[in-house]
């Protein structure tokens, strides 16, 4: 009897996506378990950090309001790691693990298929790099944000601003970043057989694409907010956020 391998380009089964299948040991259960996790929590926390991100638009005030309200979730800590760090470096890890095993198949699946494959991993690499740096410099270095929430605006401003390299990084990661969940959402939908056939495939792929780049264009646009947008002030936020902490000096604008 033919297997999956030794079957023809042509073959009907080896068209699309293979489903996620049953009987292959441990390594089912840790696929299935790190697809799932790329959408719930971490794409969901993604959306929300991104839609977060975006109150900048409104002012500084706006956004450390913002950050106030998300640190004052009830056991903010215990969701933090549980529903944030711990699944995201089991996602990153095991996707670096898928990436350094996997391969092209050019004679199973086309071109465009092998591409998609090789850009989904690159930029998984290039995703899981920016947020350990992001998460270092922002959440664990320097003032506090949970503590002083009144200097969220100053902080990121003044790491985009104080090294050369920050904002073409933070750029080149948002894309990064929003092309790995979108594919990553239409990658899930075909493997847990949400989407049965090259049709609804290819129309849940457009959904994918207008969704990935509305959210790549808010992150853009915070980020730009920030980083050309007027200088911060404490007079900005207020005094109850600023609590008498002296904010970073912001360099100024070329």
């Amino acid at each position: 009897m033919a297997t999956t391998a030794s079957a023809s380009p042509a073959t009907p089964q080896l068209k699309g996506v293979q489903p996620l299948r049953a009987g292959e040991g441990n390594s089912f259960l840790w696929r299935r378990l790190h697809s799932l996790t790329g959408i719930v929590p971490i794409g969901a926390f993604l959306v929300e950090h991104i839609i977060s991100n975006f109150e900048v638009v409104n002012g500084p005030l706006a956004y450390a309001q913002q950050v106030k309200f998300l640190n004052g979730l009830p056991l903010v800590r215990v969701l933090e790691w549980g529903l944030i760090f711990i699944p995201l470096l089991y996602h990153a890890l095991y996707g670096v693990f898928i990436a350094v095993r996997g391969r092209s198949n050019v004679n199973v699946y086309p071109w465009a298929g092998n591409w998609m494959y090789l850009s989904q991993r690159v930029t998984g690499l290039i995703a899981f790099a920016y947020i350990v740096y992001h998460v270092l410099t922002q959440r664990f270095m320097g003032v506090s944000l949970p503590e002083h929430p009144g200097l969220a605006y100053a902080k990121v401003q003044f790491e985009l601003l104080s090294h050369w390299y920050a904002i073409p990084v933070y750029v080149i990661a948002m894309i990064a970043t929003c092309w790995h969940f979108a594919y990553g959402i239409w990658l899930f939908a075909a493997k847990w057989g949400i989407t049965p056939g090259n049709v609804a495939r290819k129309r849940f792929g457009w959904v994918c694409t207008i969704g990935g780049a509305a959210l790549c264009i808010m992150g853009l646009v915070s980020i730009f907010t920030v980083a050309y947008g007027r200088p911060y002030s404490p007079e900005d936020v207020m005094p109850a956020q600023y609590d008498n902490v002296v904010a970073p000096t912001v360099p100024p604008q070329q």
